[in-house]
Order: structure tokens, then C-alpha cells, then sequence
């Protein structure tokens, strides 16, 4: 059985919610990512922050990036797997929320991420595509 700890990217750092948007885009720089998990001071992830919420819900807003924080980003319910879980779960997880990066936790630590990379990399095509159409299908406006 492949696990979530088989295919994530090892190394996954946390950006503390206290730190600002413009620390973290450093450290996005500095670690060659898009999206870093936002931990609690208790090391609890409390939700993710990518490149893209930084230049959008901050930026774009008009607001300076070396006054928001990360926690000030963090909304909804931060979904993340377990290090043992089979990649089904993996799969099902990201595609019933429609996400495309999924912290790995193991012991109540981070130990990895999954992104898009990790996926084309370890599953079939037919499953890369039943994953891509379900979480990149448009959403019909009610």
C-alpha cells in the first residue's frame, strides 16, 4: 500500500500565525514553494497560506504585506492527512474539498506536504486526471 508519507515532499516548514505576509513570501522564496502551512503557537495547523492569497486577499486589497499576518489569512477549516494514510484517502481528501496542496501529519507533527508535483509523480494517469477534473471542475453558481 502506498501511504501519503510515500508521495508527500519531505521538509515542510510552518510559518507561525504572528508572522507577517511579507516574511512569508521570503520564506516561500527561500524554500522554492507556493504554500506553507500556518501553525498555532502550539505548532497546530491552524490553516495554509499560498503565493496566491498574499498577492490577492492582501496586495490587491490595497493592504501592506509587512502588517497582515499569516493568522490574519487562515479561514475555514485547515485539511490535512495522516502520514499512514493510503493514497485513496489522499486523493478523496483533496478532491471532496477541491484542494490542491495537503499537509502531512505524523504524531501531531508536520512532516511533509502534497502538491500537485507529488501526485503527477506517483499516481496513474487515469488517476491524475480523474483528480485534476474533480478538483479544477467549476463549481455551477446557484
Amino acid at each position: 500500500m502506498t501511504t501519503a508519507g510515500d508521495i508527500m515532499h519531505r521538509g515542510a516548514q510552518w510559518i507561525p500565525a504572528h508572522e507577517t505576509l511579507d516574511r512569508a513570501a521570503q520564506l516561500m522564496r527561500e524554500l522554492n514553494v507556493g504554500a506553507l502551512p500556518i501553525s498555532d503557537e502550539n505548532e497546530r495547523l491552524c490553516g495554509i497560506l499560498t503565493d496566491r492569497d498574499i498577492v490577492v486577499g492582501c496586495v490587491a486589497m490595497g493592504h501592506d504585506p509587512a502588517e497582515v499576518t499569516a493568522g490574519d489569512m487562515a479561514k475555514g477549516t485547515p485539511r490535512w492527512i495522516a502520514a499512514d494514510a493510503d493514497v485513496g484517502e489522499v486523493l478523496r481528501e483533496m478532491q471532496s474539498h477541491r484542494i490542491r496542496r495537503l499537509p502531512v501529519i505524523d504524531d501531531k507533527r508536520l512532516v511533509g506536504m502534497i502538491s500537485e508535483a507529488d501526485l503527477a509523480q506517483h499516481l496513474t494517469d487515469d488517476q491524475l486526471a480523474t483528480w485534476a477534473e474533480s478538483v479544477y471542475a467549476r463549481v455551477p453558481s446557484g
